[in-house]
């Protein structure tokens, strides 16, 4: 892949220095941290799907599902090494339909397209072999794991309520599993248990006192088959989308100790054909709604307090593959950044992108792994932005969003900012904010180091466009297939930040005082 353009059109820069400035002033409260991410806290999918997976009159998968994704590609190789280390969880749909082929198991079907099956789908099977594979390719690209186990095997769907599966969960095929991985010496982080069971379920569902009586299952076996604590992997669970009543039972019947942590999963953009797709993603009051799940998560990580606190172990935007229009292009990125964003207030510790491959919502692309502008997002925050977590405060134009944390390379502060104004740039000016107890206004921030600013907009001025510039350079890979550089902007810091209408800026600022981040 050659680069097309050494730098993105002057036009985009003449109609964003058109645009009307609003002068904003945001106060950083550096005094103490308000939550804290796991340091792996960009996190992507792998999925199950076949290429026979369709919706909405398409089938965007192709070869990208864990059993035949061809991992030799040196583009997909090299996006994963850029983070150093990417945190993958290899699960999804259809996670709790696949048998492992060890152990007693000696079939190994391949999934079918099956009217009466879970998603349409017949049972598939992850062949030790296949297993090897991809161990090799997480260790080459130095990935940190995350498996997501069959939770529904050995049970069998209720005669009487339709998608509900009963019985005791059956772990012989899992303890085979384990033990084949922990005898080839394979990493494993984690293991999440089951793929949207949880409430209502999607596909099937399984109710939370059997699932809290067989996550305890589960975790003996960890302990028992993994016998050092330090290299036993974490239980997750329960991998599926909030109901309060249905989390608080389970975490009730588990108790303490036993799921490491709480993963659920967001879908906020509803499903990936709805025509009004582009105007949630631009609405900050549509943005700020799925607030009310992450803080009902919350309360529930403080009542059973689990070791690892919350995780959103899949989140897609929109449901059934993305939307064909939007969830490669660049604007998509308002909507995952800024869920990144409000995670992180929430004191959720991981969030994992559905997906790194695959469907339309990939950070690469399912066919010439070519990255789609979310990669380059997510890419910059796993590298700018530090696990330690600061208030934000401002008086603006609410389409103005902006999230602080600790510099993940010390010292100073990184921020993001994310305008969804159409015709609106922000000049923006930092204040310090004082403890209250010190009786005295904020400050003014002004620096004596040049700014460290990476500024992304599409590349036509179009946020439709599938490529992204940074700092107006085209984020296009080169010919052999790496990642292009992604350097940042020296500014003096004794100007304001300039934010262009409908684009995203990180910020570094290497001398801003901030205790919590010392």
């Amino acid at each position: 892949m050659y680069f097309k353009f050494t730098f993105c059109p002057i036009i985009l820069l003449l109609w964003a220095s058109l645009s009307f400035a609003q002068n904003v002033n945001v106060v950083i409260h550096g005094a103490a941290s308000i939550a804290k991410t796991d340091d792996n806290f960009v996190c992507v999918t792998l999925d199950w799907w076949p290429a026979e997976k369709c919706d909405y009159n398409q089938c965007p998968w192709g070869k990208a599902g864990i059993l035949n994704l061809d991992l030799r590609y040196g583009a997909l190789i090299n996006a994963i090494k850029a983070f150093n280390p990417l945190r993958i969880k290899v699960g999804g749909s259809l996670q709790d339909n696949v048998v492992y082929k060890v152990g007693e198991v000696s079939s190994c079907p391949n999934f079918m397209k099956r009217e009466d099956g879970l998603f349409g789908f017949s049972q598939g099977c992850l062949s030790m072999e296949r297993w090897d594979q991809l161990n090799r390719f997480f260790n080459h690209t130095g990935v940190k794991l995350t498996f997501g186990l069959n939770a529904l095997f050995g049970r069998n769907e209720s005669q009487t309520e339709k998608g509900l599966w009963i019985g005791d969960w059956q772990p012989q095929n899992t303890r085979d599993f384990m033990q084949y991985t922990i005898s080839k010496g394979y990493k494993v982080d984690s293991y999440e248990f089951g793929n949207q069971l949880s409430g209502s379920g999607m596909g099937a569902k399984v109710d939370a006192k059997q699932y809290g009586k067989d996550v305890i299952v589960l975790k003996n076996l960890v302990k028992e088959l993994y016998a050092h604590p330090e290299t036993q992997p974490k239980v997750l669970g329960p991998g599926g989308f909030y109901e309060e009543k249905w989390f608080n039972t389970f975490l009730e019947v588990s108790g303490q100790g036993i799921v490491d942590g709480l993963t659920h999963h967001i879908y906020n953009l509803g499903p990936g054909d709805d025509p009004n797709m582009m105007n949630k993603i631009l609405d900050p009051s549509y943005l700020n709604q799925v607030s009310q799940t992450y803080k009902g998560v919350s309360d529930v990580v403080n009542k059973f307090r689990p070791q690892l606190g919350a995780w959103v172990s899949e989140s897609g935007g929109a449901l059934n593959g993305g939307s064909k229009d939007v969830s490669r292009t660049f604007a998509d990125g308002f909507w995952y950044l800024d869920q990144m964003g409000m995670a992180s207030t929430y004191d959720q510790k991981v969030f994992c992108r559905q997906a790194l491959i695959g469907g339309n919502y990939g950070l690469l692309n399912a066919t010439t792994f070519v990255p789609n502008p979310d990669y380059y997002g997510a890419l910059l925050w796993h590298r700018l932005m530090g696990s330690t977590v600061l208030a934000v405060t401002k008086e603006s134009d609410p389409n103005l969003r902006v999230y602080a944390h600790c510099a993940k390379k010390k010292p100073g502060v990184s921020l993001i900012f994310i305008n969804l104004s159409k015709d609106r740039s922000f000049n923006i000016t930092l204040s310090n904010a004082k403890p209250e107890d010190a009786g005295k206004p904020n400050y003014e921030f002004v620096g004596k180091q040049n700014r460290e600013e990476y500024h992304l907009r599409a590349l036509t001025g179009d946020i439709k466009d599938d490529i992204v510039c940074l700092n107006d350079v085209p984020m296009v890979q080169t010919d052999s297939e790496d990642i292009p550089a992604m350097d940042p902007k020296l500014v003096d810091s004794s100007t304001p930040i300039s934010i262009a209408a409908q684009s995203i800026a990180y910020v570094t600022i290497r001398d801003f005082e901030a205790p919590a981040c010392v």
